[in-house]
C-alpha cells in the first residue's frame, strides 16, 4: 500500500465529506426536480459509503474509485441544476 495512495484517498474522502455537507436542494419539495436531486444525493451518499468501507477493508484504490464517484454524483447534480454548490468552485466543478 503506497503513501500515496493513501494520502490521495484521505484527500478525497476530506473533499467529498466537505462536499456532501455542503450541498443543499434546489428544487420545491414534491417536485420532479426534487426527487431528481434526492436520487443524485442518494447516489453520492452511497458511493461515499461503499469508499468508507473500502478504506477499512485496505481496499484503497477501491475506495479512492468510490470517492471520485460520490463526488461526480454531486457534481453532475450541480451541473444540471437539481444540486446547489453555494458557488464553491473549490469543492465544485461549477459552470
Amino acid at each position: 500500500m503506497s503513501e500515496e495512495l493513501q494520502q490521495r484517498v484521505q484527500r478525497y474522502r476530506a473533499l467529498t465529506e466537505q462536499a456532501l455537507k455542503k450541498v443543499t436542494i434546489k428544487a420545491e419539495p414534491n417536485s420532479k426536480d426534487f426527487a431528481r436531486a434526492k436520487d443524485f444525493l442518494s447516489m453520492a451518499r452511497n458511493y461515499f459509503n461503499d469508499a468508507r468501507h473500502f478504506e477499512e477493508q485496505k481496499k484503497l484504490d477501491l475506495a479512492l474509485a468510490a470517492y471520485s464517484y460520490a463526488h461526480a454524483w454531486l457534481d453532475a447534480g450541480i451541473r444540471a441544476g437539481f444540486l446547489d454548490g453555494k458557488q464553491d468552485n473549490r469543492l465544485f466543478t461549477l459552470l
